[in-house]
């Protein structure tokens, strides 16, 4: 098997873990344990406390001690055996420490999978920069096949869609044992890393006034996405309740619905190049709020029934929404930061969008839904639900154009474009 084929199956497996839950474990949550909003906003929070620490953890020790491969394996094996014992917590409580156990094992995967990647194709003479994301896309098919896997079994509110995440982490697990090696490579003179690896040195960029409003804004789109993958699902589950939407497609297979937003995603990465070229950062991060504006929105008024257009819609929308933030946001820091903190600058950017953002948006979402949107029978109010995530987002986008005065340099963007053609 060429080394392309085994990094396209490490992918899809990596992300087939992760789409297995990610998206149904709110209908798990709500149709099957009825269990509270607040609650649930905990267990989102789980993944955002998780970055906030390990794979700085896990990336001082795959450069100094345990190869990267053999690490990302022993990792996978651990979590399979902890997403097999999900299913019997029989509290909020009990679930919150299994599910954070879970995210410790599973978030520092996803930049052990990187480095593994990265070093397979340079010590095979390949461009990473052009073959990689081809390799990365089928990350995003995984997720896809994992949603629609778990959606046509009819096992979005069953406890089974763990046991399919923890069956496909446990063959990731073996598998990554016959990766392409990994070894070592931090040296006595390299200890100084250390610091760049906790990311301290990074916060010298919050001393520019601009760019301490970009990570700002950054944690709150952060916290945005985790609005979205939280309750996507579970908010179509709750249409089953009434009859005139029994039966429908989006009832039905309300997973596959979602996973249009992922395909979204993949089109739309596409697009970045041009956009940030062509208008630049601050007028693509308000395209992206705005998004976000229109994702929420949509979903406040759409319906499995005559609203469905509006439900796809908005996983349409959702593509940009993601990317134009994410994405193009990561590209921003590396233009804007000096090469010798450019890996912590990103690691800064990722405890501000995955870390503290996703803590935040999935904790007070909880407290805010039950307080506010759930009724005295325990239904949901959806509408007031995504009207209010949609003012958040419009409110952002409001308040980030005065406040962000970055000034587009166009050559900036083409330099740093020319170096990814060289592979720099």
């Amino acid at each position: 098997m060429s080394i392309k084929l085994r990094l396209i199956l490490m992918n899809f497996l990596q992300f087939f873990v992760w789409g297995s839950w990610l998206l149904t474990i709110g209908a798990y949550w709500f149709q099957n344990r009825h269990w509270s909003g607040t609650s649930f906003g905990a267990i989102f929070s789980t993944m955002g406390i998780a970055s906030l620490f390990m794979p700085s953890i896990t990336g001082i020790i795959a450069d100094k001690w345990i190869s990267a491969e053999k690490l990302y394996g022993l990792l996978h094996i651990g979590g399979a055996i902890v997403l097999f014992t999900l299913p019997m917590a029989e509290s909020p409580t009990t679930m919150f420490w299994i599910m954070l156990l879970n995210m410790i094992f599973y978030m520092p995967t996803i930049a052990l999978a990187i480095s593994v990647a990265y070093n397979a194709l340079k010590d095979d003479g390949r461009d990473v920069v052009r073959d990689y994301p081809p390799i990365r896309v089928w990350g995003t098919i995984g997720f896809i096949v994992a949603l629609w896997t778990v959606s046509l079994l009819h096992l979005e509110t069953s406890a089974a869609q763990f046991y399919v995440a923890s069956a496909a982490s446990l063959l990731l697990g073996l598998y990554a044992f016959t990766l392409p090696k990994c070894p070592p490579k931090l040296g006595k003179t390299q200890s100084r890393l250390l610091i760049d690896r906790l990311g301290l040195t990074s916060f010298t960029l919050l001393k520019n006034p601009n760019m301490a409003v970009f990570f700002f804004f950054a944690m709150l789109l952060g916290a945005a996405l985790q609005l979205t993958n939280a309750y996507g699902d579970t908010f179509l589950h709750d249409f089953a309740t009434q009859p005139q939407y029994q039966g429908t497609i989006a009832v039905r297979y309300p997973a596959i619905i979602m996973s249009i937003s992922q395909i979204s995603e993949t089109l739309f990465i596409l697009a970045i190049p041009f956009f940030l070229r062509r208008f630049g950062i601050k007028t693509v991060m308000v395209i992206s709020m705005l998004a976000w504006f229109l994702r929420f929105g949509l979903l406040a008024y759409g319906n499995p029934g005559g609203g469905l257009w509006m439900i796809v819609l908005s996983c349409i929308v959702y593509g940009m929404a993601f990317d134009f933030f994410n994405i193009s946001g990561s590209l921003f820091v590396e233009t804007q930061s000096d090469p010798k903190i450019r890996a912590s600058a990103q690691g800064l950017f990722m405890v501000m969008t995955n870390g503290i953002g996703a803590v935040l948006g999935s904790s007070l979402s909880g407290i805010i839904i039950d307080r506010y949107f759930t009724l005295a029978d325990q239904s949901k109010d959806w509408h007031g639900i995504w009207l209010t995530f949609a003012i958040y987002a419009l409110v952002m986008a409001v308040l980030f154009v005065p406040l962000f005065k970055h000034r587009h340099d166009p050559a900036a963007m083409r330099s740093l474009h020319a170096d990814n053609r060289l592979g720099a």
